[in-house]
């Protein structure tokens, strides 16, 4: 089997974003980019994650052909490949419906660092401008507006984050939700103070040697 070792972790991810409240349903997708391959995993397309298994993950190469795998593929594979293509930084892609990170893009406004954990992302999220899901036109928005970022809102619709590894793109997508929330209700209560560029740039690198 193509990519097992990133065909199991999608699917463990997948029962990680419900288990995790990060999405509901069959919404949203991930997944996972072998660079020496040039193939990526990535989930099927309305499947209960909780019932998607590895054989189920579809293999698929950055021209959006599938190499392996019976099932149809995410229709938001472009938006995946796409970050794969052009982001060397990136190689593993989670989108998610969360609730208050889709409010914050439903006004279709950034996320601005009303909380330095923001950082592991970017000085702040930048909101993608509207289009279909599932069309190349999201997909180059998409990765416009997360051009020196890790994450962007996509208006109107929901949540994207890059990174690394999947592990990373699920804390990720948890901070950042985590943060969408406190902006959206310090924003009920008056007027959030925003840390500034400065200090945000200074916690982008200190991020660099946090944990083990």
């Amino acid at each position: 089997m193509l990519l097992e070792k990133e065909r199991i972790q999608v699917a463990e991810y997948g029962r990680k974003l419900i288990e995790m409240g990060l999405t509901k349903g069959t919404g949203g997708n991930l997944s996972v980019y072998d660079r020496d391959k040039n193939l990526m995993a990535i989930s099927p397309s309305g499947i209960d994650y909780f019932l998607i298994e590895p054989r189920d993950v579809v293999v698929m190469d950055l021209e959006g052909k599938v190499v392996e795998g019976d099932k149809k593929p995410s229709s938001e594979h472009a938006m995946h490949s796409i970050l794969y293509k052009k982001r060397e930084d990136i190689n593993a892609v989670i989108h998610t419906h969360t609730i208050f990170s889709t409010t914050v893009a439903c006004l279709g406004i950034d996320l601005p660092a009303v909380h330095y954990m923001l950082a592991l992302v970017g000085e702040d999220v930048r909101c993608a401008e509207y289009a279909s899901y599932g069309t190349e036109e999201l997909a180059r928005n998409a990765y416009k507006a997360m051009e020196g970022r890790l994450a962007c809102l996509l208006k109107n619709h929901g949540l994207l984050v890059g990174g690394p590894s999947l592990a990373y793109a699920l804390n990720a997508t948890e901070e950042v939700e985590y943060v969408a929330e406190l902006f959206v209700r310090t924003s009920s209560m008056g007027k959030p103070i925003i840390i500034d560029d400065k200090e945000m740039a200074n916690m982008k690198e200190r991020f660099k040697t946090y944990g083990q």
